[in-house]
C-alpha cells in the first residue's frame, strides 16, 4: 500500500508553508525546466503529496511575476491565486528562509555529493549542516540562472562549474545566499576571480589582470583568457549579478 504522504490529494488547498517550498525550488531551476516531468519538481511533489503537474503549475505562477522574466518578454500565466502573490512578496528575495524550505538533492541534478567529517558536537553539527545546506541552495540557484554554463566560456560540464561568490562569504553575511552575488563560472576563472586575477567591469566586459599576462605559459593564456578579454560575460536568464557587488570585488580584489 502506498505510503500517505506519497499520496497527492487533488483539490486540497495550498498552504503557505507549501508554496514557500515551491518558491525555493522556483530559484533553484532554470524557468524552461520547470515541468512535470523534471525530477526535482517530482521530489517537491512527493513530499508534499501533490502531482509533478499541480507543483509545475505553481512554479509559471510564480514565473508569472518574475520582474526579470518580465523584462525578457516571458509574461508566464495568468492563474496566479492572491496567496501565490502574497507568498511572492513576503519571500522572494528571503534568501535564508527559502534555503530553510527545499533545497534540491544533489543527485537530482548531478551535482557532487557535499559530504559531512569530523565528529561535531550536537551545536556545531546543526551549525555545519544549516550552512551546507544555504550554500547548496546558492549554488543551485546560480547555476540554475545560468542554465548550468559558465559566465565567461560557455562550459557546462558540471563537475568543473562553481557558483563564485562575487562578495566573499566571510564579508558580507548579508548576502551569503543572494544568488545576484554569484557568478557561475568553470573551476579556472573561480580560482582566478576568487584571487583578484580577473573581474567584471562596466558592460559587465571581462577584466584580466596583467600578471597571468607574464606568469601563464601564452598558449594557455591565449585560450583561457585573452580570448575572452574586454567581453561581455553570458548574463543569466535570472539573478543577473548585482553591479553594485561587481564594482566592490573589482575596488577590493582585482589585481590590475
Amino acid at each position: 500500500m502506498q505510503p500517505k504522504d506519497e499520496i497527492a490529494m487533488p483539490g486540497r488547498l495550498w498552504t503557505r508553508n507549501e508554496l514557500q517550498s515551491v518558491l525555493s525550488l522556483y530559484c533553484q531551476i532554470p524557468f524552461g525546466r520547470m515541468h512535470s516531468t523534471n525530477s526535482a519538481v517530482g521530489q517537491l511533489g512527493l513530499i508534499l503529496g501533490r502531482s509533478p503537474s499541480a507543483v509545475a503549475l505553481k512554479l509559471v505562477n510564480f514565473a508569472s511575476m518574475d520582474p526579470e522574466l518580465q523584462e525578457r518578454g516571458i509574461v508566464g500565466t495568468a492563474h496566479a491565486s492572491k496567496l501565490d502573490r502574497e507568498l511572492w512578496e513576503e519571500f522572494y528575495g528571503q534568501w535564508n528562509e527559502l534555503a530553510d524550505s527545499f533545497v534540491i538533492e544533489p543527485s537530482r541534478l548531478q551535482f557532487p555529493e557535499i559530504r559531512e567529517s569530523g565528529s561535531l558536537a550536537s551545536t556545531e553539527a546543526t551549525r555545519e549542516v544549516k550552512t551546507r545546506v544555504g550554500q547548496r541552495f546558492f549554488r543551485n540557484a546560480v547555476l540554475a540562472g545560468s542554465d548550468w554554463k559558465c559566465c565567461i566560456t560557455n562550459i557546462e560540464t558540471l563537475e568543473l562549474l562553481r557558483a563564485s561568490h562575487i562578495l566573499a562569504w566571510a564579508s558580507d553575511v548579508e548576502n551569503r545566499l543572494n544568488p545576484r552575488n554569484g557568478l557561475c563560472l568553470n573551476a579556472l576563472h573561480d580560482a582566478a576571480f576568487d584571487r583578484g586575477l580577473i573581474a567584471i567591469g562596466s558592460e559587465f566586459r571581462l577584466l584580466v589582470s596583467s600578471r597571468l599576462t607574464r606568469e601563464v605559459p601564452q598558449d594557455i593564456y591565449e585560450a583561457a583568457f585573452a580570448q575572452f578579454e574586454g567581453e561581455p560575460i553570458r548574463l543569466p536568464e535570472r539573478f543577473r549579478p548585482d553591479p553594485r557587488f561587481l564594482e566592490r570585488h573589482l575596488e577590493s580584489r582585482f589585481v590590475a
